[in-house]
């Protein structure tokens, strides 16, 4: 199967071209970037030096890519950028992930409060937000557009929304606290990340409305049938790689047994959620480069609440790894195909 990537110069695009062109059952046909067209893949991405198969950049041109046989597309983009993409390529056929934010959110006011104005809101009914763990499986058959889930919502997700479908936890009082390295801001030039800035320096930053709690929660609500409000506080921290995430969460249920049941019933035989040992804590150094979030949790008896933590890759398992592992979900290949 042919597929390619528009904006594959970026930080998640550049990895999707790792994964894709070693991925066993697809052969990556096209890389886009308007800023590179023309050049050798090898001379924007060096790590690819003798591996990568001569492709070329080529431009951006929505038409001819709809035009090309190429059957399935990356938006690798900005907000705003990809769904200009997806309004092209998805009536002609071909199948689309796109990476942005511009199909996570089903409600269109909510999308237009935090992103502004959408550019292809007749999409949106035929887009399907799919985390592989938790959406249920009809989105394979149904869908012509996925929207893959953000960095951050996917270290919450995972482990709280079981729960909450459970009765394990409580809906009011949650407190997400969350710390991304700062590939996560996109490969840009911009003060805040600069290497003296960042480097030994952690900083709150997007309080109280950081774009992603909107995603974060109406998969909640849709989910578990009833509005859900948490207090989202993101944090950079001096890594280049890796989200780790702590939930603080009254519990309905005190036995972390219970709990545990509840992961192990949904995730069982999900190749890409680690389920450790409670008191073992994830650590971002040990899922960096793999397409795996790890997930633990304890009850703090003192204060009645669950304090659970997860810790996963954001280029991996939050962005370009969680692409692969939809694609080869869609078009029936070993989910686990090109993927650590």
């Amino acid at each position: 199967m042919k597929v390619g990537i528009i904006g594959a110069s970026g930080y998640s695009g550049e990895l999707l071209v790792k994964l894709l062109l070693s991925h066993p059952q697809v052969t990556l046909a096209a890389v886009t970037s308007r800023s590179q067209v023309g050049k050798p893949l090898a001379q924007v991405i060096p790590a690819l030096r003798g591996a990568d198969r001569g492709l070329k950049f080529v431009d951006s041109d929505a038409a001819a890519l709809a035009a090309s046989d190429i059957d399935l597309f990356f938006l690798a983009l900005p907000h705003g950028a990809a769904a200009d993409y997806a309004k092209v390529l998805v009536p002609a056929g071909k199948r689309v992930i796109d990476l942005s934010a511009d199909f996570r959110i089903s409600d269109l006011n909510t999308y237009e409060k935090y992103y502004g104005k959408h550019h292809a809101p007749e999409l949106l009914p035929q887009a399907r937000f799919v985390l592989p763990e938790l959406t249920p499986t009809s989105w394979k058959t149904e869908a012509k557009l996925i929207a893959a889930p953000g960095c951050y919502p996917t270290s919450i997700l995972v482990p709280l929304l079981p729960l909450l479908r459970d009765g394990i936890v409580s809906r009011e009082h949650i407190v997400v606290n969350s710390f991304s390295g700062v590939s996560g801001a996109g490969k840009k030039v911009d003060e805040a990340y600069l290497y003296c800035e960042r480097a030994e320096s952690a900083k709150a930053y997007g309080l109280v409305k950081h774009r992603h709690l909107a995603e974060v929660e109406e998969q909640l609500t849709l989910h578990t049938g009833a509005p859900t409000i948490l207090q989202f506080n993101p944090h950079l921290a001096p890594m280049r790689r890796g989200i780790a995430t702590t939930i603080t969460v009254p519990a309905v249920n005190p036995s972390i047994d219970a709990l545990y049941a509840s992961w192990k019933s949904t995730y069982a035989n999900r190749p890409f959620v680690q389920i450790l040992p409670t008191g073992e804590t994830p650590d971002t150094a040990y899922v960096v480069g793999t397409n795996r979030v790890d997930i633990s949790a304890v009850f703090d008896p003192r204060t009645k609440n669950f304090v659970i933590t997860s810790a996963e890759d954001n280029l991996v398992k939050g962005a370009s790894g969680q692409a692969v592992q939809i694609m080869n979900l869609w078009c029936g290949f070993d989910e686990t195909a090109g993927l650590v």
